[in-house]
Parts: structure tokens; C-alpha cells; sequence
């Protein structure tokens, strides 16, 4: 038996699901920009509320651990860990690509042709400003086929994997690069995907019945990238 609290706070999208044994029992979620340090405890405690569990009764906390926003993933990794420090439960870490990629439709919207539509490829895309995005490329069954990276894109991304495969990219990084590759006949785009702590729930199910745990006293995010800061506005000031 196992009672997992997955949360997601990797993107725009903040977000706490409640599974049992690996099924989904409690799911609470928003994409209001900017408004993860204000509801993450909220929602964690709606979603123990109405499934009717005490926060005590949990066998785990699982944290997307990236990459994505940087603010996004300090918050949830350091809720996740004052946790499993208060509750004495384990911490476990989830890559925020891979759950992406197994949240993505499968199988995606029909291509128009059949070019390569035996070797169904997903690539999950999260926004790291301008051109540039966090991806990796998985097969149908999870399996990462392209590692992890911080990648600037260009109408030449990708190419040596779409010229044989059919790939389904999805995220919010995919929104703003999908005019480099809309007119390939080889890439699908989902429209209205978003981020889900329930697409965790595999995945940390699947590390809980290996023990497969962090150490909660070193455990970081995957960032990726250093974190920059913004150059402060303050009026009357130049």
C-alpha cells in the first residue's frame, strides 16, 4: 500500500495530486501566473481534505524536480522537503520532462501522412525565455531517447529525428517554436496541453516500490541554468 503526495510547481502550472497504490484519488491545480507560493499549501490541504486523509497518513511526498522555472521549483522542492523533514517520510524525485512526456496523448493527432508514423516520438518543451527551451525526446514507452538540455531553437532542430520519426511536441516552449516546424509533415503539436501533477503518479510509484529515494538534506532542483536575476524597477529610478 502506498499514499503519495505528488506536487508540480516546474511551470506556470501549480499543481497537487493524492494517489494511492498508483491511482489518482485527489487532484487540486491552477494556472495562475505567478501564484505558486500563495496556493501550494492550499492546495495541498484541499486535497487531503477531500480525499478524507490526514497529512500524517502519507507514505511519501514526490517533487517535479525539473527543469523549469526557477522560482517554480525552489518553492515546490523546499515544500517537499520541509515535509518529509517534519513527517520523517521519504522524499522522492520526479523529472518534469518525462512526466510531461507520458501526459502527452497518446496516441497524438493523425499526421496527414504516414511518414514515419511506425516510430511515434514525444518531446515535451518548457519555456526558458526567448528562443530557448528545456526539452528531451522519449519513445512511446517512456524511454528517454534524447537527453535532457537547455536548447536555443532554429528551423534545424530536431531534424535528424523528424526525417524518420513522428514527433508530438507539447508544453508551453512548444507554443512559441511550433512556426519553425508547423509545416513539417512529420510534427504534431498538442494544443492544450499543460503540466499535472497527476502525470507523476507513475513514475513515483514506481520509485517508491524500488526506495528509490532522495537525500532530503542535499536534494536540488535540476535546474539546468543559473538563475539570473532581473535588473530591480524602482520608480524614479533609472
Amino acid at each position: 500500500m502506498s499514499l503519495i503526495l505528488n506536487i508540480e510547481t516546474a511551470t506556470g502550472v501549480c499543481s497537487v495530486a493524492l494517489a494511492q497504490d498508483g491511482e489518482l484519488i485527489g487532484l487540486v491545480e491552477s494556472n495562475t501566473k505567478n501564484s505558486h507560493s500563495s496556493v501550494l499549501t492550499l492546495f495541498m490541504d484541499e486535497v487531503l481534505k477531500t480525499a478524507g486523509v490526514a497529512l500524517s497518513d502519507i507514505d511519501a511526498v514526490a517533487v517535479s524536480e525539473g527543469p523549469g522555472s526557477y522560482t517554480g521549483l525552489r518553492i515546490g522542492v523546499a515544500t517537499a522537503k520541509g515535509l518529509c523533514y517534519a513527517l520523517e517520510k521519504p522524499l522522492i524525485g520526479v523529472s518534469t520532462l518525462r512526466a510531461m512526456a507520458i501526459g502527452m496523448p497518446h496516441p497524438p493527432i493523425p499526421s496527414p501522412n504516414r511518414e514515419g508514423e511506425n516510430n511515434i516520438l514525444y518531446c515535451p518543451m518548457i519555456d526558458a525565455r526567448r528562443m530557448e527551451v528545456y526539452c528531451a525526446i522519449f519513445d512511446e514507452k517512456g524511454n528517454e531517447v534524447r537527453e535532457t538540455r537547455a536548447e536555443i531553437m532554429d528551423e534545424n532542430s530536431f531534424m535528424e529525428y523528424l526525417g524518420k520519426n513522428r514527433i508530438v511536441f507539447a508544453g508551453d516552449g512548444a507554443l512559441k517554436c511550433r512556426p519553425l516546424f508547423d509545416k513539417h509533415p512529420n510534427a504534431v503539436f498538442s494544443e492544450d496541453f499543460q503540466t499535472s501533477a497527476k502525470f507523476m503518479i507513475s513514475l513515483s510509484e514506481e520509485k517508491f516500490s524500488q526506495k528509490k529515494f532522495e537525500d532530503i538534506a542535499y536534494f536540488e532542483p535540476h535546474y539546468l541554468k543559473d538563475f539570473i536575476a532581473g535588473k530591480p524597477r524602482v520608480k524614479g529610478l533609472k
